[in-house]
């Protein structure tokens, strides 16, 4: 697997947008895209990248979340590339709404999708076994102290990520997370559960 992390527009408020492609850009790879940001800006970049022979340089799009500096710019993803468009929510140019725990091949690995509502009712992350790495969108994974208010929904959120062996996070706005990553689940865990819990 092989993960481009994109350029962002300065004079736009966007997030991180991420391709994920095989090892080998094999014919049978799926060329992803995490997110697409606010506008356009990633296409420049976008097509200087190797994505294979005779492969649409983007396959998929799967959408961590409805806000618009995730998905503003699918319209001209859509329109350049025809992508299959997943995204727990139905919003404009979703071709299927994604089910907690459905696989899908990114690039050339299998990917277990997990609906992690707490920042939006839609949010997603995207799992790699084999990697052992983890696309977080704005899921919360790095909560410093105890404080304010959790849905007991997040708390079972953390609790399942911390069930898997993540080495790895890339995150919807922050810079990847590549040391201790379980400590930092842990901590996290214990910071909500200390913190008033909703149902």
């Amino acid at each position: 697997m092989k993960v481009t992390l994109f350029k962002k527009d300065p004079n736009t408020y966007t997030c991180n947008v991420y391709l994920i492609r095989g090892d080998w850009n094999a014919i049978s790879d799926v060329n992803t895209l995490i997110d697409v940001g606010t506008n356009g800006f990633i296409i420049d970049e976008l097509q200087t990248i190797s994505t294979g022979v005779g492969k649409r340089r983007v396959e998929q799009v799967i959408l961590t979340h409805e806000h618009f500096d995730h998905t503003g710019g699918l319209k001209h993803i859509i329109e350049l590339y025809k992508p299959k468009v997943y995204a727990f929510s139905k919003i404009t140019g979703v071709d299927e709404v994604l089910k907690n725990g459905m696989h899908l091949k990114v690039g050339d690995a299998d990917a277990e999708i997990f609906h992690t509502p707490g920042h939006s009712h839609d949010s997603a992350c995207i799992y790699l076994p084999e990697d052992k790495v983890l696309f977080s969108g704005d899921t919360a994974l790095n909560i410093k102290s105890p404080g304010g208010s959790y849905t007991y929904e997040y708390v079972k959120v953390i609790e399942r990520l911390l069930s898997k062996d993540i080495q790895t996070v890339y995150s919807g706005h922050d810079d990847p997370m590549t040391g201790n990553v379980k400590h930092i689940l842990e901590n996290t865990y214990q910071n909500i559960i200390s913190s008033k819990i909703i149902k």
